[in-house]
């Protein structure tokens, strides 16, 4: 008998399995749909819009199933280092949601707007909390993901000030901004100074570019105006999209994991204050920009569902780690 022979089988998919990582495909599907309306495509933003709450359904209610099934495998996930950064994705994705709806829909969006508002408010407290209790985080922990919590406050006010809750988007642009500040310089010092990612967490490089891009657009919603603050965060996220572009040759080489879907928001949140800006000023270069960035997330998102759906047809998505 050979090795081959008594080689255990690999791990079978299962549902306590099934990564909370997931919920970046509602974020950057949102994100997509808000980018196709800020280029004047109103009826595929739609259809992507409504496709993209179609999505968050389906995976909260399969989050749901887990919770129930399998309590000790969510609580696990709860506990780990860099798991635990991916759970405010759900709640930013009802804030994105929120701003789907805002136009046509107010008096819908703003409950969304309340429930995604309040769970990011507690899972920003809950999350930061756990940082820096008694737990161990060392620098093999810290990964862009890490702005997902902390950072992610920055997208209440994309809805919240046309919803009328001024004030609170203030707050919630207010914390993601200084986090922005602290963790950005963590995480350059674990970049530089520290082993590299690993290969599932190298993609979320790219969500270096959703700070700043997403609070070019807060700052416009709460000021009204481009001024030095707006072209600062725009010009801020086209220096980290240029360099991320850098690492896309290696990171298309990597194996397939929705850990990919980090491309995707960012993407889209930079493309939608590209058109924002060349709407507020008339820039040609910006709307060309747009239009530009429009193109190639359009491309990401296609390949991104293609090959996500290839992995959940191959029995790929819900397994250990």
């Amino acid at each position: 008998m050979t090795a081959q022979d008594t080689a255990a089988p690999p791990p079978a998919a299962s549902l306590a399995h099934f990564p909370v990582s997931a919920f970046a495909i509602p974020m950057g599907l949102f994100g997509f749909a808000l980018a196709l309306r800020a280029a004047g495509l109103e009826g595929a933003g739609q259809i992507t819009g409504w496709g993209a709450l179609a999505v968050l359904l389906g995976l909260g209610a399969v989050l749901a199933v887990k919770a129930v099934r399998h309590p000790a495998a969510l609580a696990a996930d709860w506990a780990h280092p860099v798991k635990l950064a991916f759970f405010p994705a759900i709640s930013i994705s009802l804030l994105l949601l929120a701003a789907f709806l805002g136009p046509n829909a107010p008096l819908l969006a703003r409950p969304v707007w309340l429930l995604g508002a309040g769970a990011q408010a507690v899972l920003t407290l809950v999350v930061v909390s756990a940082w820096i209790s008694h737990r161990a985080f060392g620098p093999q922990h810290l990964s862009p993901a890490w702005f997902i919590p902390a950072v992610g406050n920055v997208v209440a006010p994309l809805a919240g000030v046309g919803l009328g809750f001024v004030e609170l988007s203030w707050y919630f642009f207010s914390v993601g901004l200084i986090f922005w500040l602290v963790l950005l310089t963590l995480v350059f010092n674990r970049l530089i100074f520290h082993d590299p990612l690993p290969g599932k967490l190298r993609p979320t490089l790219v969500i270096l570019v959703a700070p700043p891009a997403v609070a070019h657009l807060a700052w416009l919603q709460l000021g009204g105006e481009v001024d030095a603050v707006a072209r600062l965060l725009l010009n801020l996220g086209y220096f980290f999209a240029a360099l991320v572009a850098l690492q896309i040759p290696a990171l298309l080489r990597l194996p397939f994991a929705l850990s990919f879907w980090a491309l995707s928001f960012p993407l889209a949140a930079l493309t939608t204050a590209s058109f924002r800006f060349a709407a507020l000023t008339g820039s040609g270069l910006h709307h060309l920009l747009g239009q530009g960035l429009l193109a190639v997330l359009a491309v990401t998102i296609a390949g991104l569902l293609w090959r996500t759906l290839r992995a959940a047809r191959a029995g790929q998505i819900c397994l250990p780690d």
